[in-house]
């Protein structure tokens, strides 16, 4: 079994494959330290964790991360509080840094004797129509590999070799939103006890506590702008500005560490197999960030594809990796639909005049959050659905 990419789809897949008993090598194209550092969305859905903890691979985040439950809206209308860890089912989202939860996933593995290729460039995914699939590389010092394996999993996101290697049968749905982000890293304190989701004529501007000492921020930004395009002023002041400092408090500053743009897309593959070649995790779709679903996407899959490998690798039987892709697709289509509607509650439609289409969907907006902040029925839809996947 050959696993490309070192996310929390592949390792989380490589862990459970080997507690299983079934050999499996992991080939991911960076380095130990590059994917042990890449900082990434934190926040963990209560099925997430579930999954982890069901299979031994939940220490550190127990250790060491927050329970949250709480946004805020702040709009021109005032500001309100969504207590969503006690509507809905009563859930709520554990932070956790996804590179913590990376180091951890990768340490177990490691620790239980899995084998995992740092440096190593899936090239492409050859004969997966039939039964002995494999895969070209390009090892650290550029020699040319091959890996004969019995099934490949494409954990190894939407520009992989997984992706790359598709029949010509297969469905890409692809959605641009037209929005794009500033995502920031701040070394700062966090300003407020809550997700903070800021709508204003300028753009969203969007909070989230990383650490007591770290907070990550949002800015809705010109689309096709590089991300040093803004001085640290400038981005200190718009975030006053859009999350209405002079009138909830002021944001605690400090040193911005890192940048970059986010294009806001979803992008979805049907079906999630092809043959002997399986698709997980940001291979298998993409969401648009504005709910965080793809971290949990992408822990959920890895559990059913290694229960689905087991079956069929161990066991003989391959019903439940025939049934893989309908049983994944339904959950990534949920996620998606949410996820429009949260991209759609948070931003102005861009390119067009204030007069026409752009007015009446800031009307929509106004009306969704007003309903949000008054409706009990639209409170505990909203939080099921924030912290479901």
């Amino acid at each position: 079994m050959v696993v490309l990419g070192a996310g929390p789809a592949g390792l989380v897949l490589a862990n459970l494959l080997l507690a299983a008993g079934i050999d499996c090598a992991v080939l991911e194209r960076a380095s130990r330290s590059h994917i042990q550092t890449r900082a990434r969305a934190g926040f963990l859905a209560p099925n997430t964790v579930r999954v982890l903890d069901r299979h031994g691979l939940a220490d550190g985040l127990h250790r060491h991360g927050l329970a949250h439950g709480t946004c805020e809206f702040r709009t021109g209308d005032g500001r309100f509080r969504l207590d969503y860890g006690v509507l809905g089912r009563g859930e709520q989202h554990t932070v956790y840094p996804q590179q913590n939860l990376v180091t951890d996933l990768l340490t177990r593995y490691l620790d239980s004797g899995g084998r995992i290729h740092f440096g190593t460039e899936a090239l492409a995914v050859h004969d997966a129509d039939g039964p002995r699939p494999y895969v070209t590389t390009l090892e650290p010092d550029g020699r040319p590999t091959r890996w004969d394996a019995r099934y490949v999993a494409g954990c190894d996101g939407r520009h992989g070799a997984a992706r790359r290697s598709l029949p010509p049968g297969a469905v890409r749905h692809h959605h641009d939103y037209g929005v794009s982000w500033l995502g920031l890293l701040a070394q700062a304190p966090p300003s407020l006890d809550a997700v903070g989701y800021a709508v204003h004529d300028h753009g969203f501007a969007g909070h989230m506590a990383r650490s007591p000492q770290v907070t990550r921020y949002y800015l809705q930004y010109p689309r096709g702008a590089c991300a040093d395009a803004w001085s640290e002023e400038r981005i200190w002041d718009e975030l006053d500005l859009r999350m209405r400092a002079p009138e909830h408090g002021p944001l605690r500053r400090g040193p911005i560490v890192e940048r970059g743009v986010v294009d806001l897309e979803c992008d979805v593959v049907e079906s999630l197999r092809h043959g002997s070649l399986l698709l997980a995790g940001d291979a298998a779709s993409l969401t648009a960030p504005a709910a965080a679903k793809g971290a949990n996407l992408a822990v959920l899959e890895a559990e059913i594809l290694a229960g689905a490998l087991a079956g069929a690798l161990a066991g003989g039987d391959g019903a439940a990796l025939d049934r893989y892709s309908a049983q994944c697709l339904a959950h990534i289509w949920r996620a998606q639909e949410f996820t429009q509607w949260m991209t759609g509650l948070l931003h102005a439609i861009p390119g067009q005049d204030h007069s026409g289409g752009s007015f009446f969907h800031a009307s929509l907006r106004r009306a969704r959050l007003d309903s949000l902040r008054m409706s009990r029925a639209h409170q505990d839809w909203f939080a099921e659905n924030y912290v479901g996947v």
